[in-house]
């Protein structure tokens, strides 16, 4: 179900673009962390990490995303996790929207001058999935 709605929720943001392109999948082997996404568009794979914990794709007009997991060591929650972010002080760092489930929470905002959207999934097996896109101000409507 987790990675059901990850993709669902990729898709959701998605929606708004313009372009027709074709879905690719990645699951992360580590984390099984699963993200559907038009890979027409984030076309420039960057290398995954030595750890295995995501990977992360490229546009050539400035857009990001990844796909990545971690292990839940301090038993993080939802409610807890979007707290702690929106108590930052890290310059340049705004969170303007925010929302939790019993499972997962969503963050969005402004990091680096850049919009970001992060989905966080908390697993029951101890792993946090999340899915980040950034972009450009000025690509809000492509985003």
């Amino acid at each position: 179900m987790q990675r059901f709605l990850a993709v669902l929720t990729f898709f959701g943001v998605m929606a708004g673009t313009t372009a027709v392109a074709a879905p690719f999948t990645y699951t992360n082997e580590r984390f099984g962390t699963v993200c559907t996404f038009p890979d027409e568009i984030f076309t420039l794979r960057q290398p995954e990490p030595d750890n295995g914990d995501g990977q992360q794709w490229l546009t050539a007009d400035g857009a990001s995303l990844i796909c990545s997991g971690i292990l839940n060591i301090d038993d993080d929650t939802p409610k807890a996790f979007v707290s702690a972010e929106r108590a930052s002080k890290e310059p340049g760092y705004k969170i303007t929207y925010s929302k939790t489930g019993k499972d997962w929470a969503v963050l969005s905002g402004i990091k680096g001058g850049n919009i970001f959207y992060e989905r966080r999934l908390f697993g029951k097996d101890g792993v946090i999935r999340t899915v980040w896109i950034d972009y450009p101000p000025a690509l809000k409507s492509k985003y």
